[in-house]
This record gives structure tokens, sequence and C-alpha cells, in this order.
């Protein structure tokens, strides 16, 4: 330790004192030993330190090396950001980190400190933090010869009766010296004189009085007066001291002083009461009569400090509260009194007064450290703030009880004394809750009694342990075919409860393929706003519906996401027009529907076929007549398009009908198609060969055809030529071979020729014509069967088409003859 050091009492009777007058230590070996366990036992069990110096040291005055002391590193004073905890506003020291030592913040005067009060110490903590340390150091300030002894009074007056008694005693005015120790108040001195002595006492506090003794009897016509120096000195070096005059009267005869009925009075108070409160009263009686018999009181020795606080009555000698107590302050008084009668012939005694404590003082809650924000994942536990809570009243009205209002997630350990640490209690979450006002109200035992409130703002910072959410787990959205690229879908919006980056969503278009090409060429999102556009347009015949997953993302570390599955369904719309099956439109022949003249009404002339490859009511078709040669004679069917004669087929009715029906869809707008179906109206091929030699081949040609097309037809006459030569060249092949078997005399196999059915690519009604040969071994004699055509009401007719109904006219006379073996079915 540094600076003065001085006596200290220990708590048990261990025999050790210190010299009055050099102030060194004085023990024996024994007492050495001793003296060595009792400060290992409080370094241990206390864990402070203890530091002496003298009052009055400079600003930076250096007090002791802490770092060193508590056998601490320097570091860990900074890392622990070590700081001074004084629990009131006075900063006597200061706590320098950087080279660990304890210095003199502001000049520290003793008396202005601790008043009378020895030793005169103050204490405080240093706190040290991760972990949390505590180490109490107190400082004793040792008191310096800076005030000399003070009367309170320049001039003391007696009247002594001549009569009065030897030995009597006059009581003197104390000095008062606010140094302590050996710098106060030492003794005191009277000046010569025959008739009075000094006689010097001491109370149980310590305090030093006078009294003046009379020692040789008073003549008052020798020495009616005398004066005389009382002198009060110090045990400071150098030594100081004061000076008050004594005079003193002699009086005539009053051979009786008064007496106290108590040697000691004792009374007790609340430190609450109020002024002009009734203390006690005290008497005292004198056996002379008249004047000399009528005693006064007094306070024969009050400090400054206690005129303000207590009064006597001079003739009934009640003690009053005139000023404010405070048990804090002072326990207990002491008032020295003076009862005096006319003669001047005194006595004294003594009042004391205690003080009880009243629970006036709430607590004191005092921050020492708080934390704001923390994070919601902190685990249950974790400290988020230091506090230290004092209670200046004693006993019940000083225990303290610390808790926190209202149902927060947080409560208070104690683990030092005055000490709290307001820790998290369970997880804290928030999104639920991003803030809190924690009050923590300190409350202690007395009656009523009284509490402290102090109140934190603490915020909860955010970490990402929430994933953006979709409102729906399948988001659909309609979007009409042809529509252009680029065109906005739907939004998608997904939300997260967290916040700043961690709330940040991008949205993200899950890779897949659709129909061997990537999904990014059909739809793309926006990242930032969620937007679906579609990247080309659509086509429902193509596409009924495209299905993908977008995914939405924070921007936390690591960052949350989640998937929604989007649903696009492609409406239909009218743009693709009827196409017509039956009748084919062809540019090179004519097709013709045969009428027989005695067709009957509702005679079913062909079907007219057509299909939409749109939907719905854009595939809903509709049939109509829309020109005809005889309107009279056909209708069409409106859901159908079948072609039925409406009256009887006469002979006036020509030959070659032309019907143009329009096929339209349902849509908006409807689309259509025309087909030209040409009706021959005759019961023979003759009429209608005759009519038709007429007829006006209306060919269609397409103005857009392409190179294409002109290469396709080439590649498709090529192959029939070729094809239609290498029948012919199997055909007579095989007809050669048959007749070298005819003229040879070998058993002929006889050969049957498969069916063959021509279809005609004219749509639902086939024109099919069987031939049957049966032939024996002589071939001359084998029977021929020519089928009929399955339909007869049919005709193709081909720019040549004269020379070959000419020899299907021939072929018919032909097989007409009874001769032939032919049979038409």
């Amino acid at each position: 330790m540094r600076g003065h050091i001085r006596c200290f009492s220990f708590p048990m009777a261990c025999g050790i004192s210190c010299c009055a007058h050099c102030g060194k230590w004085c023990f024996s070996r024994r007492q050495l030993w001793q003296l060595l366990f009792l400060l290992f036992y409080f370094m241990m069990a206390n864990g402070h330190i203890r530091y002496s110096i003298p009052e009055e040291m400079k600003k930076g005055s250096l007090i002791g090396n802490v770092a060193q002391d508590l056998g601490l590193d320097v570091k860990r004073l900074r890392s622990g950001r070590a700081r001074i905890v004084t629990g009131d506003n006075m900063h006597y020291t200061e706590l320098k980190t950087d080279k660990g030592i304890l210095v003199v913040n502001e000049k520290i005067d003793r008396e202005q400190l601790c008043g009378d009060v020895t030793p005169c110490s103050f204490s405080f903590e240093v706190l040290l933090e991760n972990p949390m340390e505590l180490h109490q150091i107190t400082v004793e300030i040792t008191d310096v010869n800076d005030h000399s002894p003070v009367f309170n009074k320049d001039n003391i007056h007696f009247e002594i009766s001549e009569i009065a008694n030897t030995g009597s005693r006059f009581p003197l005015t104390s000095a008062e010296d606010l140094d302590v120790g050996v710098n106060g108040l030492k003794e005191y001195f009277l000046t010569e004189n025959d008739h009075f002595v000094l006689k010097q006492t001491s109370n149980v506090d310590g305090n030093k009085y006078a009294e003046m003794v009379l020692q040789k009897p008073l003549d008052r016509e020798t020495n009616p007066t005398l004066s005389l120096k009382l002198i009060a000195v110090d045990g400071g070096t150098p030594q100081r001291s004061g000076t008050v005059n004594i005079e003193i009267t002699v009086l005539d005869a009053n051979d009786n002083a008064p007496v106290f009925n108590q040697s000691v009075y004792k009374a007790t108070v609340m430190e609450n009461a109020p002024r002009d409160t009734y203390v006690i009263t005290v008497n005292a009686s004198d056996a002379d009569f008249g004047s000399n018999g009528v005693v006064s009181y007094s306070f024969s020795d009050v400090s400054s400090g206690l005129k303000n606080v207590f009064t006597i009555n001079e003739h009934s000698g009640v003690i009053l509260i005139t000023g404010s107590l405070d048990y804090e302050k002072d326990k207990k008084y002491e008032l020295r009194l003076e009862a005096k009668d006319q003669g001047g012939l005194t006595d004294s005694s003594k009042v004391v007064i205690e003080v009880s404590d009243v629970n006036d003082n709430a607590p004191l809650i005092s921050v020492m450290s708080f934390t704001s924000p923390v994070s919601e994942d902190s685990p249950p536990g974790t400290t988020i703030g230091i506090i230290n809570i004092k209670d200046l009243d004693s006993g019940d009205n000083g225990q303290v009880t610390c808790k926190v209002e209202q149902n927060a997630p947080f409560k208070m350990k104690s683990n030092l004394r005055n000490y709290y640490t307001l820790v998290t209690d369970t997880q804290l979450d928030r999104e639920s809750v991003s803030e809190y006002n924690i009050t923590i109200v300190a409350t202690d035992a007395g009656n009523p009694p009284l509490s402290a409130k102090k109140t934190f703002n603490l915020k909860v910072s955010d970490v990402n342990d929430n994933a953006p959410l979709f409102s729906q787990s399948v988001y659909s959205a309609f979007i009409g075919e042809n529509n252009s690229p680029g065109f906005s879908v739907l939004t998608l919006k997904a939300k997260d409860p967290d916040e700043n980056l961690n709330a940040r969503i991008s949205y993200i278009l899950e890779s897949s393929n659709v129909g061997g090409s990537a999904l990014s060429e059909y739809v793309s999102v926006n990242a930032e706003s969620g937007v679906v556009h579609a990247m080309r347009s659509f086509d429902y015949e193509t596409m009924k519906q495209l299905v993908f997953i977008i995914k939405a993302q924070d921007g936390g570390s690591p960052p949350l996401s989640s998937n929604v599955t989007v649903k696009i369904l492609i409406q239909d719309q009218n743009d693709n027009p009827p196409q017509v099956l039956y009748p084919v439109q062809t540019g090179g022949s004519m097709v013709a529907e045969m009428v027989p003249r005695s067709a009957d009404v509702g005679y079913l002339v062909t079907k007219v076929v057509a299909v939409d490859v749109d939907s719905g009511q854009n595939a809903w078709l509709s049939y109509k007549l829309q020109k005809a040669t005889d309107r009279a004679l056909f209708e069409v069917g409106l859901q159908n398009g079948e072609i039925r004669t409406i009256r009887q087929v006469t002979d006036k009715d020509a030959v070659k009908q032309r019907l143009s029906v329009i096929v339209e869809d349902n849509g908006q707008p409807s689309r259509s198609a025309t087909v030209i179906v040409n009706v021959a109206v005759a019961d023979s091929f003759p009429e209608v060969l005759s009519e038709f030699t007429d007829f006006t081949h209306d060919k269609e040609y397409n103005d857009n055809l392409t190179f294409y097309l002109v290469l396709a037809l080439a590649v498709v006459s090529f192959l029939f030529i070729t094809c239609l030569v290498v029948i012919i060249s199997v055909k007579v092949y095989r007809w050669r071979q048959s007749r070298i078997l005819y003229h040879s005399n070998l058993p002929v196999i006889p050969y049957y020729p498969p069916r063959y059915s021509d279809t005609l690519g004219t749509g639902t009604l086939q024109h099919v014509y069987n031939y049957e040969v049966c032939r024996t071994t002589d071939s001359r004699k084998s029977d021929c069967k020519f089928g009929r055509a399955g339909s007869q009401n049919v005709l193709i007719m081909e720019p040549g088409s004269t020379g070959t109904m000419q020899r299907m006219q021939s072929e018919k006379s032909i097989l007409d003859e009874p001769d032939s073996p032919v049979e038409v079915g």
C-alpha cells in the first residue's frame, strides 16, 4: 500500500495496538503471525485492496497500482472495460486503464468528506466485464494538520459567588478542531492563577472538554474580577492552537448550586419528526431561596451544527427539535446541559438522543451497463444489463428486492451484493415483438415499502430465421393464345416477416425443359417485382398449359427460400378456320355426286365433313347452303352437313347441279370455309357424260404455291409413272408365262388375283370395283365376273374422260351380251 499507514481495528481481540506518539506498529512475534493470518484471510474472503493517502493531494497524484495489486494484466483492464463504480456523484479517483494505476481525480478535503468521523475513507468498486468481476477498493484519507482549534465564543463570562465551595466545577466552552487523530484537539491549558485549576475529561465519543475547579476560595473584596485565558492545542506538527478569554465576576454569597436529578438523560426520536417535536424535559433543583434558587437551563457546549437541530427552554428545561434529522447521517446526538442559578452556581448533565430509522429513502437504481439491440437468436440467459441498487436506510428498510415488471421475457439475477444482472428468460422473436420497454422495480422491505422504477428500451435485432412465404401454394393464370411476347401474365407476391436484407425477396425461375426447349424461352420472372412475362406467343393447338416452379429467396446469409407452382392456362382463340375433309377439292379432276331421277324426298346426296382445330365454341361448326343451281331441290343439315333432297327429282331438273356450301365456326368473330359440291342428276353414265363434257373445269389455283409444293408434285408424278410402268411390265410378263403354259401339256395351277379396293379419296363414300376371275386349265373356257362399284352415284371426270367413257360403254355392251358369263354385283 502507498501513502500513510494507520492503525486499524480488527474483528477479534488479537492484542495488536499502535503507538499513540509515533504511529508505528507495536506487536510481538506471535501477534505478527496473527496479523499475517488476518491479512491473508481478509484478502481471500473480501477480495479487496485498501490504500491510504493524505488529504489535499493534487489532481493526478498516484494512489496505487491497481493492476499489480489485484494481480491483473493491463490488457485485461482494457478488454474488460474496467471502470469505477461509486454509486454517487462524487468522483475523487480516476482509473488509468492504460497504465493500471489509480490517481487522484479531484482535491480531497477530509473534513468536508468525513467531518469528525475517523478513520475517514470511501469505498468503490472496480467493475470488469467478460467475465464480470467486482473488486472493492477502499481509500483511507489521512488527516493533515490544516485546521487550528477554534472556540465558538470569543469570551466566557462567569459570575461566581465568593462563598463558592472549594472544588466547585465550572464547565468551559470546548474548542472544535476539524482535524482528527493526532492533528485533532489534544489538550487545554489555563493561564496560571491562584484560584482555579484546569481539569480535562473526555466523552465516550472521544471529545475532550475542560472544567475549571475552584481550589482556593474567592474574595470579592480582594479580587472582584479575574481574567484568564483558556488555550486549546492540537497534536499536529507544527502545533496549532486557539484561545478564548475567561472573565470571572465574583458575587456575593450564594452557597447552593443547582443539581440535576439525572446525570444522563436519554431520549429517542424518529428521523422524520417534524419541527417543534418534543424530545425530553430536564430538571435541576436549587436549595437556595429567592433569586438564588431560580434555575435557568442551557446547552453548555453545542457545536455550530447542532444549534439548528435542538433547542432547550431556559425556564422549563423542555428540549424540542428545531431542524431536520437524518438517521443516515447521524444516528445519535450527545448534548451537554448546564443548570445555573441566579447566584452563578451551576451544575452539568448530559442528554443522549438516539435517532430511529424511518423508511424515508427509496432504492437507488444505477445502470452499470446496458446492451441494445440484442439479437433475436440470443439464447435464454443472455446478459442485457448490469444494475446496481442501493438503499440508504438500514435494517429491513434497506433490504431491497428487484424484479421485472409485467410479463416480459426477462428476469433479474443477483450474484453480488447490491448488483443485479438483467438476462433474457426465453427465446426472443423479433417478428412477434421487435422492441421491449423493460421496467425494473426495486422495492425495500420497509413499512410502508418504498420502490423505484427504471425503464429500458431494448430493441431486438433481426436474424434470417424466416423463409419467404407465398399466399398460395399454386398460382393459376389465363392467357389467350397469340399473345404478344413480353405480355405480363401475373404477379407473384411473397412475404418475409424478417427485415432489411433478410426480407429482401428475389424471384427466380427454376430451370426446366418444355418440349425439348428451355423454360426460359417461354416465360421469365422479374427478380424484384415478381411479374411473370410471356417470352413468346403461345399456340393453344400446340400447348394447352404451362406448369413451372418459381423460387422466392431472401437476401439473408445464408439465404432462405420457398417454391411455388405456377400454372399458365392458355385460352383458345378463334384463329383457325374450318377445314373441309370431304368432299376433297382438287384442281386436276372434278368430283360429282350422282343422284338418280327416281330419288325420293330426303335422299342423302352426300355429306360435307369439316373439322376445326380450335376448341370449345370456336370449334362448333354449322353448315349453310350459300349458292345452288336449284335451291328448291337441295338442303344442307345445319349441324351435320348432310345434303339431302327436299322434293321429288323430276325429269325437268338439270343434270348438272352446282352447290356452294359454307362452313362457319361459332367463334367471335367467326371464321368460315366454302366447299363446291357438284351433283349429277341422271340415271345412266352416258347421260352424265353428255352433260359433263361441257362442264367448265373450275380449277382453283393457289397463288401462294411455293417451290416445295411444285417439287413435291413432281416427285409424286414421277413415282406414279414409275409404279405404272412396273405394274404393266409385271402384267405383260405374267401374260406371256400363261401363254407358254397354255401351249404346253403341263397342268396349270389356277391363279387367283387378290381383290383390289380403289378408294379415290373422296371422303366417306368409297368407290370400289371388285373383279373376280375364275379359270380352269383351259383358260379359253374360264368364266369372268365383273363386280359393280360399291356406290354407283359417284363419277370421276378426268380431262380426257370422253374416250374413257366410250371405252366403258363398249365394255358394257360386251358384258351385256348373253354369251358372256359376267355378273355385276
